[in-house]
């Protein structure tokens, strides 16, 4: 049976080209980075060589870029590591649980929280970020896209916002990083994290920009790693790919790879809705287009069925997609996004995320608008007949 994978959003593979810049790393230069030795050096050169692609990757200092384990540890450090009680703090209600759980757990340490209502589109108002500014605000974390919608946040304008009210300001680019150009100075961000696994890097290693002079506490303490603001043994064969990740990304969204990617996606979507009736996209304007978005990932309604049942009846056919984020896979709630953003509990259950990886080809888009009309025509004929309803003045 052919397998065609879109869900990028979840994990990625990781690239031949990859794999082959960390194998030295496994065997022959296996080294502690810490070590003076040569087996050491050798070591530390390959982390301070990947530090320096990371910091064209963010456009920032080397010294500002620390190497941790991914997305959920650098949401953290922005969040534990800068706010103390009494603190207030503005994020979205459309975050990552990585940010949403943490802001929960500060508050109970007496560090309260506004979650921000995106649009019905899935975007951000910054006005509604200013309006929410206190005298004791210190931070301000939104995303910069939208794992299940790929919707881009304005944060150009919020990291004005936070600029002119001095307020430290953290962007989650987990899911924006090797999709869109990220520019911490243009953006004027205090932090930003990203996680090695969305972007054909390995799990369980990501990067977070910390601008010098930031007062970010060590959320992992123990020896002077990272100048103190991460402690624990370099991984280096995973800092190493995470490194080669960074570069071919840059090289990608140079060479418009994200471009065609985009073509491939909107091929997809506008397929699907032509073959399915009632079907649409999630994330749209008021005038009809679709809200600014990253280049491989569509969110997509289809009335009258159970998105879980469709996710599985597509898996049967070799098709791999997501109901969501895949940290709340399992979950019978309905996405805490899609319900933000105004859906009923019904279109958001019933609503797929397909996420593109840079490899997808056009017999993969063939493929799943040949497998996605039949599956979503099977599931309707056996789904129970709604209700009927009846008027009041029908019953009289």
């Amino acid at each position: 049976m052919r397998r065609v994978y879109m869900d990028a959003n979840a994990t990625t593979p990781l690239l031949p080209e990859i794999v082959e810049a960390m194998r030295p790393y496994w065997m022959e230069h296996f080294g502690n980075a810490s070590s003076i030795h040569q087996q050491g050096q050798r070591a530390r050169t390959a982390v301070d060589e990947a530090r320096e692609i990371l910091a064209q990757f963010f456009n920032c200092h080397a010294a500002e870029v620390v190497f941790n384990s991914g997305g959920t540890e650098g949401d953290n450090t922005a969040l534990f590591g800068l706010l103390h009680p009494g603190d207030h703090m503005i994020t979205t209600s459309i975050e990552h649980s990585a940010v949403i759980a943490a802001a929960d757990r500060l508050a109970q340490e007496g560090i309260e929280t506004t979650k921000i209502d995106p649009q019905p589109n899935g975007l951000i108002d910054p006005m509604d970020i200013l309006r929410a500014i206190r005298p004791n605000t210190r931070l301000i974390s939104v995303m910069l896209a939208n794992n299940e919608t790929g919707i881009i946040q304005p944060v150009e304008e919020i990291g004005k916002i936070a600029a002119q009210t001095g307020v430290y300001f953290h962007i989650d680019a987990v899911q924006g990083a090797g999709k869109i150009p990220i520019d911490v100075q243009k953006i004027g961000c205090h932090l930003l994290s990203i996680s090695g696994h969305k972007m054909h890097a390995p799990k369980g290693i990501g990067a977070i920009y910390i601008r010098k002079g930031t007062p970010v506490s060590s959320l992992i303490v123990g020896g002077s790693h990272e100048r103190r603001r991460r402690a624990g043994t370099e991984n280096v064969p995973s800092i190493v790919g995470l490194g080669k990740a960074a570069e071919i990304a840059m090289h990608a969204l140079d060479s418009g790879v994200m471009h065609r990617l985009g073509e491939l996606r909107d091929r997809l979507e506008q397929g699907l809705i032509s073959k399915i009736s009632g079907t649409g996209v999630n994330g749209v304007n008021t005038d009809g287009s679709i809200a600014p978005r990253a280049a491989n990932t569509s969110n997509i309604w289809f009335d009258n069925l159970e998105g879980e049942a469709l996710v599985i009846a597509l898996d049967l056919k070799g098709l791999a997609v997501s109901g969501g984020s895949a940290c709340h896979s399992g979950k019978t709630e309905p996405s805490h996004v899609l319900m933000a953003m105004g859906l009923d509990k019904n279109r958001a259950r019933a609503s797929l995320r397909f996420s593109l990886l840079k490899t997808v080809t056009e017999a993969d888009i063939d493929y799943v608008l040949s497998v996605v009309p039949e599956a979503v025509a099977r599931l309707r004929e056996l789904a129970p007949a709604p209700e009927p309803t009846f008027s009041a003045t029908a019953l009289a």
